[in-house]
This record gives C-alpha cells, structure tokens and sequence, in this order.
C-alpha cells in the first residue's frame, strides 16, 4: 500500500527540496559555463542524451517494464519536446545574452504561465480572485524586467523573451503531463528525455557539426556531463521522491528557491551582477507565485482565528 502523503514538511523533505533547488538553480551556472566550449544546440543534445542513459538506469534498477505501447511513445515525444527540447535550447541560447541569475529569474514566471494555460485549456482549474492576482502581481515583475530596455530591443531583451518563451513551454508541458496519470513518474521522465534526445542529437549533429570542434575544455565538459547527470537524471529522481512524500503543493517551492542559488554561483564563480530592476521583479513574481499558491493566505487566516479563539 503506497505511503500516504505528507501535507507538512519534515526536516528530511526540506533537506530534499533544498537540494533540488541547488541542483536546479546550477542548472543555469552549468549552462554559462558549458557555453564557453560548446554552441547550444550540443549543450543540449549531451544533457538530454546522457540524461537518458542515466534515467534508464534508474529506471531498470527499480525495476519498472519498459514501455512498449507506440501511442504512449508519441506522447512521450510530446513531452519531451515541450518540457525539454524547446524550453533548454531556448534557455541556453538566452543564456548567450544575458546573466545566469536574470535568466533564472525568468524562469521562475514557469507557475504564472501554468495557471494561466490550465485556466484555459482545462476546466477543473480556473482562476479565483487570489490566483488571478498573483498572476497579475507576478507579470507586473517581468514588465519591470523586460521593460527596463534602454539599449533598445538587442538581443539582450530577445534573450529575456527566449527565456519567458520557455517558460511558457513548460507551462504548456505540465498541462500536458496529465495524460501520463497511469505511467510510473520515473518511467514518463526516461522516456520523454529519450524521445526528447532522439530529436536533439541529430538536430546538433546537423546544425552544429561537432566534429569540427577545435580543443574543448575540461571546465565546458564537466558542465555539460553535470547538466545531464545531476540536473536532469538527479535532479527528475529527487523532483519524484518529493512529489510522492509531500504532494505538489509543497513542490511548487521549488521554484521560489531556484533563483536566489542561481543568482549566488552566478555572482561567486561568473562575476555577473544583479540590477535593482531584476531584484524588484523577483520579489514580484515570488508574491504572485505566494499568492497562487495560497499559504500565506492560509497562515494569516489561521492567526486570525486563533487570535479570535484567545480574545
């Protein structure tokens, strides 16, 4: 009988969530780093195609059966194009332009768009008045960011809407991921970071010749080994074990905690600094992110009723 889930947070399960967050704010430092080495496209094609290999064996130690239906592999590669194609190419080609930490920043819109793209795509998960808010609040942050265009429409500001476009991918990838309700965690996330690198690695051997690369160095290789190995196959097996001991609602934190390690390596190993403009629309889309998700709401209303209890 499965465990039941833990709607509070125990030490071990922050311990895990802190982790996670680390592994996936890096994600940004290691993408920086890749570059110096690498174009996008193969920082991609190695994360996903690596990241694969490492899945499955995961996978096949936990000893889940291999998927064999070919509906359920188109799906996959639905998947993994939305959730993984699109959204890190799009992500490591920004990442060209701008500061690691303001593109995680971006990143962090990922909920905003969500909510938006369930209320419209699905009927079980309409906005309220608070939710509806928190979108607005959060937006109103990146208008600040991207608004913010005194050298003009660059490719800085391109660079910030490649990642805000990512971000919307991800959001329409989580909708999706609903048709996988039936499919073990572990096994939907090998087989779209499979399908995902079937399409990656002929796409960077197309485009990007590797082949002809001149010398690359150990610091570009161990980043691009580090996305595939620790954000993507560590990092999809911790996401799933929080999942299953606390529920989604407490996963969603992951987001607020990402941007602030990303923005910390960035500006301890890369020297990149963070705008007062970059910080305000942080604090914004984490108060839009805070009120859609409704726990601060929830702990003032509990203060409130017990401070009426006490009167």
């Amino acid at each position: 009988m499965p465990s039941a889930i833990r709607r509070t947070m125990g030490p071990l399960e922050w311990a895990m969530l802190i982790a996670l967050s680390l592994i996936w704010g890096g994600s940004f430092f290691f993408n920086a780093v890749a570059l110096r080495g690498f174009p996008p496209l193969t920082i991609v094609a190695l994360r996903v195609g690596v990241g694969a290999i490492c899945l499955w064996m995961i996978v096949l130690a936990i000893r889940y059966p291999f998927p064999r239906d070919p509906a359920l592999w188109l799906r996959f590669l639905a998947m993994g194009i939305l959730n993984n194609a699109i959204p890190f190419t799009l992500i490591v080609w920004g990442q060209q332009h701008i500061a690691s930490g303001l593109a995680s920043i971006l990143n962090a819109t990922t909920p905003l768009f969500t909510v938006v793209v369930a209320n419209i795509l699905l009927v079980d998960e309409k906005l309220d008045p608070y939710r509806l808010f928190g979108v607005v609040a959060g937006f109103a942050g990146v208008a600040v960011m991207v608004g913010d265009t005194s050298g003009g429409w660059g490719q800085n500001v391109w660079a910030e809407l490649a990642i805000l476009s990512a971000s919307l991918s991800y959001a329409f990838a989580s909708v999706y991921g609903r048709r996988f309700a039936n499919v073990p965690p572990m096994v939907t996330a090998a087989g779209q970071v499979t399908a995902s690198s079937l399409v990656m690695v002929p796409l960077a051997l197309w485009a990007d010749r590797p082949w002809t690369f001149s010398a690359i160095g150990s610091d570009a290789w161990a980043a691009a080994l580090s996305l595939a190995v620790v954000s993507t196959a560590l990092a999809y097996t911790l996401y799933f074990s929080i999942l299953k001991r606390s529920g989604a609602t407490n996963i969603v934190l992951v987001t607020l905690l990402n941007a602030p390690t990303a923005i910390l390596l960035g500006s301890l190993f890369l020297h990149e600094t963070v705008t007062l403009t970059d910080l305000a629309g942080l604090l914004a889309i984490g108060a839009g992110l805070a009120l859609i998700d409704g726990r601060p709401l929830r702990v003032l209303t509990a203060l409130r009723r017990t401070e009426r209890t006490e009167g």
